[in-house]
């Protein structure tokens, strides 16, 4: 029986746009070698993920000092002439003010087991983000707490911890297969594969939602 809902933040609770992100992508392009958007958040969405993958445990280095490094290695690579503590503050306030998918508050409120949000992001900007929203989560749990992120399973462990549940009674809704799907795995956890723009899961192992509202079908299932 389900006790717990994990629930992933950036891509699956908020949108990764805004007014923040879309401030920083603009000043990159008019103060770079880089000229259109979408380069500017493909390199820096793949060159996050890699480094978060390659941050643990001993060589673990926060989101902050990640976002520093990005910066830095922009500005070398790309001749970025910009006030690089103005755009990492940016970043930071897009962490917490990201705009939340519609069907969020709504998930909140109708779902009947406490729900524990499960993120790469600090504790103190995820917790300015809840109160933002106006979201009460049971928990929330970071990657800062156990010096590794996602898809490694001491993030899961700890939210397992956290919950006071085992990985039967849980489940964790994310919109990543890589971070996900498979860290959730990793942890014996239950997987629910998140994707809004309705595309299929990638194997019949894996159950795959278009919105919140059919997680909330999944956990009533699940509970019985």
């Amino acid at each position: 029986m389900i006790q717990a809902v994990f629930l992933d933040y950036t891509g699956t609770m908020v949108q990764e746009r805004g007014r923040e992100m879309e401030e920083v992508v603009a000043r990159i392009c008019q103060n770079s070698d880089l000229s259109g958007p979408r380069e500017v958040l493909t390199l820096w969405w793949t060159r996050l993920r890699a480094y978060e993958e390659a941050s643990y445990l001993d060589t673990y280095q926060t989101e902050d000092q990640i976002v520093d490094r990005l910066l830095e290695e922009f500005s070398a690579e790309f001749h970025l002439r910009e006030d690089l503590q103005d755009l990492h503050q940016q970043i930071r306030r897009f962490w917490i003010y990201a705009p939340p998918f519609p069907d969020v508050k709504e998930f909140f409120k109708r779902c009947s087991r406490p729900i524990y949000v499960i993120s790469n992001n600090g504790m103190q900007y995820i917790e300015k983000g809840m109160e933002d929203k106006g979201l009460s989560p049971a928990g929330i749990v970071c990657a800062d707490m156990v010096r590794a992120y996602k898809p490694h399973r001491e993030l899961f462990e700890k939210a397992l911890e956290v919950s006071g549940c085992g990985p039967e009674q849980v489940i964790h809704v994310g919109d990543s297969y890589r971070s996900d799907v498979a860290g959730a795995r990793s942890a014996g956890i239950r997987p629910i594969l998140l994707q809004r723009d309705g595309g299929t899961a990638p194997d019949d192992t894996v159950t795959a939602v278009h919105s919140l509202d059919q997680v909330l079908e999944s956990v009533l299932k699940l509970s019985k």
